[in-house]
């Protein structure tokens, strides 16, 4: 975690619990300098008003129990781009994939060559949306790509002080160099930002990370699990995970066993694309949850006895006489579905691997949020352009994703 040789002017697009983690982080290192820019409606203004003088707090809680406070202060915090931009030498995103496009295309006019661009986490389809909206600016900005975030964490007070809940061990990224001259080593100048943990790891090609994003999960539970509902308010919120049914246990499998066959597909037609990070649901739970989980036998055993998803339930909205109807506004849908799901739909289509069971999943959560992205099994739907699929963008061939720049 050496600090880096020159310095590293970094903005920080966002401002929820993720940003809030980084701005504190980030601003009490050594040759970081930190603006902040927030673009949802005043958030910025009451960032700013309501920290005033003061120091930001983090409280970040080691994996050995201990609890470390960390105080610091960004640079700046606004909603001006021409203000924030100019200068920056590495621009990370910490915000939901539907707010990616506006950053994009605020940044865009002020964006310098040789930046580094990152998403934090950057879900599917962010190289797309990065490479098509960052003009001529951004022809020579380097394309980093997260799996997640770093850490569990929490605000506690706006804009003063945020809880990190403990980090993830590792944490994977693929980065598209685009001919970028980076003024500092990129993975490790990151590392050096976030702190020790998570260890940053370089993943074999941004395909992998597209088609790792946990958006799988989701939509097919959500479908498993309310594609058949009458409509009622139900008494009470019925277990997410831990609650998974025969038949939602079994798109899962259908729609990871998919996706795994479609970077076999990508890999057999290009051998130097290693696709090996990409693996089947149940694997990944086997690896990442060794201590979490009490049975092993089936995914659906492993998500239902897996101990770190106690208690979660659907996302539900209470009605009147204290019952619920599910949330389908919440981020599972709105979300995982266009910026997810139709986003592996559409690698899956131009690697020429059959997608019945992510078709089924599309087709009923399109028409419970009123939109349109399948018909007649082609991604022509009219509400094509709010997704980040590669059809979107143009792709029409694996040479032209293999060969992004």
């Amino acid at each position: 975690m050496a600090q880096p040789d020159v310095q590293v002017n970094l903005l920080i697009c966002g401002g929820g619990n993720g940003a809030h983690v980084l701005t504190g982080l980030a601003s009490s290192r050594r040759n970081v300098k930190v603006n902040v820019m927030s673009l949802f409606a005043d958030e910025a203004e009451r960032f700013r008003n309501t920290l005033g003088n003061d120091q930001f707090t983090v409280e970040f809680k080691e994996k050995d129990g201990t609890t470390n406070i960390i105080k610091s202060r960004p640079n700046m915090i606004t909603n001006d781009p021409s203000k924030a931009v100019p200068g920056c030498n590495l621009i990370i995103f910490t915000v939901p994939a539907f707010a990616h496009e506006g950053y994009f295309k605020a940044i865009a006019p002020y964006i310098e060559p040789n930046t580094v661009v990152v998403g934090l986490p950057s879900q599917p389809g962010f190289q797309f949306q990065c490479c098509d909206l960052l003009g001529i600016g951004g022809k020579t900005c380097a394309i980093v790509s997260f799996e997640s975030l770093p850490w569990a964490c929490r605000i506690q007070k706006f804009a003063r002080e945020v809880q990190v809940l403990g980090p993830k061990d590792t944490l994977a990224c693929a980065i598209i160099n685009r001919g970028c001259r980076a003024y500092f080593p990129i993975l490790p100048t990151i590392q050096y930002i976030i702190g020790k943990e998570p260890k940053l790891t370089l993943a074999a090609n941004y395909l992998s990370i597209n088609l790792l994003a946990d958006s799988v999960v989701h939509p097919p539970m959500m479908y498993g699990t309310w594609k058949d509902w009458d409509g009622k308010p139900v008494s009470e919120k019925p277990l997410f995970y831990q609650g998974l049914n025969d038949f939602a246990a079994g798109m899962l499998d259908k729609v990871s066993t998919e996706l795994f066959n479609t970077a076999q597909a990508i890999q057999k037609k290009y051998p130097d694309m290693d696709m090996s990070d990409v693996i089947h649901l149940f694997d990944w739970y086997k690896l990442n949850y060794k201590e979490s989980i009490s049975d092993f036998s089936t995914l659906q055993t492993a998500m239902r006895t897996c101990k770190a998803y106690n208690g979660l339930v659907h996302p539900m909205k209470e009605v009147e006489g204290g019952k619920f109807v599910p949330d389908f506004n919440y981020r599972y849908m709105t979300e995982d579905l266009p910026f997810g799901m139709v986003v592996f739909r559409g690698i899956a289509q131009i690697a020429g691997v059959p997608t019945p069971a992510m078709d089924e999943t599309i087709l009923w959560g399109q028409k419970i949020l009123g939109k349109e992205f399948l018909v007649n099994g082609e991604l022509t739907g009219k509400d094509m352009g709010m997704t980040r699929a590669p059809q979107r963008y143009h792709f029409t061939s694996l040479f032209e994703l293999v060969n992004l720049r």
